[in-house]
């Protein structure tokens, strides 16, 4: 309880920072580490969401970062709360998502002797966090609580982590809150922008690829006309797609896991690439095979918010040290080239990755996921937010689903297993008026599956859909290529997910043919609760492209 004579406890100056910053959710598995600090949020206004399992309350903090720009906020717990929640904190380091990390720490009189749960944040998050800090002084709150929001937010945005000793919170001083932090937006100066206009107007072939994080609606719309000015084919980046509508004439797909081959090969044809906001990484560079390393064939131009990105993988023709959303901005004052060569490559682009979106090909069993998320399409709004874990199975979402507004793709570049159902209810949370899927493989979800108690417990009407092979999909298939016919420790044994979902107090429909999908998505919408829809599917349909005995047969016959 707050005393009336200006001092404060220290769980309550953390909690009036986080207020002055603009928190409005966090989330937490409760923790007698930082009891303090959940006293101060009592009466506050930010909406304390508790969960069951801190993987699944870091991942719901992590994609807020996405969702806002704005550091997503998770408390845990010293030890194994702290350790549970690395998962979410290397999510948001590798997807570069800012995200504040606040952990229990044990008292000041305590530390150095292997207390009750105590760890050395430092030497265990050092190499995933921006930065990491533990509190000592309680009268320093507000002023490294600021730091922390700047840090997380600003340059290439990523996790921060605070411990917090347990008798500093109950500590009562009189301290001066911080002004409200400010996101600071680097901009290209007039020569680079100039500059860039000529490279591309000498170009051929050029291309543009657009990936990481600060982007906004406004950013996207401004990508999207310079697109429209310049006829230049746009590209997104891993699990971007929604940076770009892709139904925009200029859109030509994205480098992603199972990408179409036409569009991997124009961007090893194209020219010049005009890489925003990405690092082009493992997964969207195809193993670092689209552009050489260190100096590419293409010449490249490199924009990034990050200025220790600039050259640390790829030598870049032109580095321009800005935000995706200050450097979109720019261009609209840039007027597109008398001659456009590249016309027709753009229309052509475009044209393949409709096809290549549009028709899924014959699967074996009952259960065609292709044509299940095509006509999602149809059933959703065009604002509905998809999000997606890891796995076999998002490859047929990635392909097929068509993300036409800014802020409805929530997955992990980084390919954390259990992502999907904690991000849908992070999303449901934030934003209760959008409608809410989230896609999991039977693996994927079991990771995180406790986390449906918690959309039960807050009313949250998400509509898990649970792609069950029966197996780690992307396991079994490097299996097989490598090791064909010798199966160890990928088969899995699953439960009635359609009954899990009841026994929570959701509802659940089991699917196991195409047809019946449509019934059972339109009930789980109509029914108002949580949901789970069990779609069980054929082995042997391990990609959109491929099957299982396919792959082994390749692996044989290559083995000799």
């Amino acid at each position: 309880m707050r005393a009336g004579d200006g001092l404060r406890t220290g769980g309550e100056i953390l909690v009036d920072q986080l207020v002055i910053h603009g928190v409005r959710h966090a989330f937490c598995v409760p923790g007698e580490s930082y009891i303090a600090a959940l006293d101060g949020m009592y009466g506050s206004s930010i909406e304390l969401t508790v969960c069951r399992q801190e993987g699944g309350a870091s991942m719901m903090a992590e994609a807020v970062g996405k969702a806002t720009g704005r550091p997503g906020i998770c408390f845990v717990t010293r030890g194994p709360g702290a350790t549970n929640a690395s998962a979410g904190l290397h999510i948001a380091r590798q997807d570069s998502t800012p995200m504040i990390l606040f952990v229990g720490q044990v008292g000041r009189d305590m530390r150095e002797r292997e207390a009750f749960q105590e760890l050395d944040y430092r030497a265990m998050f050092g190499s995933i966090a921006k930065w990491v800090t533990e509190i000592d002084d309680p009268s320093r709150i507000p002023e490294l609580v600021s730091r922390a929001f700047y840090t997380a937010t600003n340059g290439r945005p990523g996790p921060v982590v605070v411990a917090l000793p347990e008798d500093m919170l109950s500590e009562r001083v009189v301290v001066a809150d911080m002004p409200a932090f400010d996101v600071v937006e680097t901009s290209p100066g007039a020569a680079e922008i100039d500059r860039m206009r000529q490279l591309v107007a000498a170009a051929e072939r050029p291309l543009v690829i657009a990936g990481g994080s600060r982007w906004s609606q406004s950013a996207s719309a401004a990508l999207m006309r310079f697109a429209e000015r310049f006829e230049v084919p746009l590209v997104t980046s891993f699990r971007r797609s929604h940076v770009v509508d892709p139904l925009h004439a200029s859109y030509a797909g994205d480098l992603s896991s199972g990408p179409n081959p036409k569009l991997l090969a124009r961007v090893k044809a194209a020219d010049l690439v005009l890489l925003i906001g990405g690092r082009l990484g493992e997964w969207p560079s195809q193993g670092y095979t689209l552009l050489d390393v260190p100096v590419p064939k293409q010449t490249l131009i490199h924009v990034h918010p990050g200025i220790e990105e600039l050259g640390r993988v790829y030598r870049p023709q032109l580095a321009i040290h800005a935000t995706p959303t200050a450097f979109v901005a720019a261009l609209d004052q840039l007027a597109a080239p008398n001659d456009i060569r590249w016309r027709a490559e753009t229309k052509a682009a475009h044209a393949d990755y409709l096809a290549w979106s549009e028709s899924p090909t014959a699967v074996p069993g009952p259960v065609n996921i292709g044509e299940i998320v095509v006509s999602l399409r149809k059933a959703l709004p065009i604002d509905a937010v998809v999000c997606t874990g890891a796995g076999n199975f998002s490859i047929w979402v990635q392909r097929f689903h068509r993300y036409r507004h800014y802020g409805t793709q929530y997955a992990p570049a980084s390919g954390s297993m259990g992502y999907g159902l904690p991000a849908a209810v992070a999303m449901k949370r934030l934003m209760p008026e959008r409608t809410v899927v989230a896609f999991c493989g039977d693996g994927d979800f079991m990771m995180t599956g406790q986390e449906f108690a918690t959309a039960v417990q807050y009313d949250l009407p998400i509509i898990v859909i649970i792609v069950d092979n029966g197996m780690y999909g992307t396991i079994r298939m490097h299996q097989e290529r490598h090791h064909p016919g010798r199966v160890i420790a990928t088969t899995l044994r699953n439960p009635d997910f359609a009954a899990y979902a009841r026994a929570f107090g959701g509802v659940g429909a089991t699917v196991e043919k195409t047809a019946d999908f449509a019934a059972a998505f339109t009930s789980a919408q109509q029914s108002g609760k949580p949901a789970i829809i069990h779609i069980k599917v054929d082995s042997e349909a391990i990609t959109p492209t491929t099957t299982l005995a396919a792959i082994r047969k390749q692996a044989q016959t290559a083995g000799g």
